[in-house]
């Protein structure tokens, strides 16, 4: 495997033959010849975008009344994250809409010059695309870490498509300009991966073990998550996408300023330099178990909110929210959509 770090590509050829066709998948038999399931969702569908072909569930495509609830996964996750999450929505009435994010799963690059940016802007901007291509007008957007990121742009920057937002860790934003400003050095332990990804032996090192990379990360950021094997097994199928390694490194590297931004998204870029407010209904969470992002009263970010807000703090959970308290994310939204409600 050759790898060009300077240019941030890599050949991922023998990866890709993986390719999936749908999150659905098993494993192939224990040592006993017993088939074991892995929880997943399932099927999967595909929509255009000027920039992607997006892999998507969705639990009702053929319901354009029913509202909608987008839920968004972080790294090194998939959407079976949201696996527990979409029952209890749906059987509120939700139609529920699951994308894996660019470079992960069957989510592909339509071009081959396209650069594999995965900058703020382009990640939020993927989620109006998709609603676009499905006719969707407005919806509820959810997610967790990298997800949090995702809705905070899409419902900061299109408050008019976004009914209400759930996000872990509240605001996470960035102003480009403050990227180096100097953190707490207790800061800097927990958030080691992001430095190990500006570099070539970690670059190389995700690529040649992207299972191992999501246990070390999943172990670190929910010290107290007993997860299971078919939970980290169904994850890993979606790091088998071409562009996962360049996208997976490219987040830390752009936000640490490693890497410029695609200037299709510069005008959006630099909006959101300017840390826009979110104005529609949020429920934020934070996990007292999370260790990137230490749990707060909320109290610090409530600038970034001028619509109405419920903050919460989870108890005894990790960075992934979702598969650990599926119960509380669940309710969260159905929380925002309610704040919603009371606004009108």
């Amino acid at each position: 495997m050759r790898t060009n770090y300077k240019s941030g590509g890599i050949s991922l050829l023998a990866l890709s033959v993986f390719a999936l066709t749908s999150t659905a998948a098993t494993l192939p038999t224990t040592t006993t010849g017993a088939s074991i399931s892995l929880p997943t969702l399932s099927p999967v569908h595909y929509a255009q975008t000027s920039t992607l072909s997006i892999e998507y569930y969705d639990s009702a495509p053929k319901n354009d009344t029913a509202p909608v609830a987008i839920l968004i996964h972080g790294f090194p996750y998939s959407i079976d994250t949201y696996v527990d999450v979409v029952p209890k929505l749906k059987n509120e009435g939700y139609r529920v809409i699951v994308p894996s994010l660019r470079g992960f799963g069957n989510t592909t690059f339509l071009s081959t010059t396209t650069l594999r940016s995965a900058e703020q802007a382009a990640l939020g901007k993927d989620v109006i695309d998709l609603m676009d291509a499905l006719k969707i007008e407005k919806a509820i957007f959810a997610g967790y870490d990298w997800g949090t990121v995702v809705v905070n742009v899409a419902a900061a920057l299109w408050p008019d498509r976004c009914s209400g937002m759930v996000a872990a860790n509240s605001y996470l934003i960035q102003n480009r300009e403050t990227a180096w400003n100097v953190a707490p050095a207790s800061s800097y332990p927990v958030k080691w991966y992001y430095y190990v990804f500006l570099t070539p032996p970690g670059y190389s090192s995700l690529a040649s073990d992207t299972k191992g990379w999501a246990e070390v990360l999943w172990s670190k950021n929910s010290p107290n998550w007993t997860y299971t094997e078919g939970q980290l097994d169904a994850a890993a199928l979606a790091f088998h996408n071409p562009d996962y390694v360049d996208i997976a490194t490219n987040f830390y590297r752009n936000r640490l300023l490693y890497a410029p931004g695609d200037p299709s998204y510069a005008e959006l870029a630099n909006a959101l330099d300017k840390q826009p407010v979110i104005t529609v209904p949020s429920v934020t969470l934070d996990p007292d178990q999370a260790v990137v992002f230490p749990a707060t009263n909320g109290s610090t970010t409530a600038k970034y909110f001028s619509g109405p807000r419920k903050h919460h703090i989870v108890n005894g959970c990790g960075e992934n929210i979702p598969l650990e308290r599926p119960d509380v994310f669940a309710n969260a939204v159905l929380e925002v959509a309610q704040l919603g409600k009371g606004r009108s």
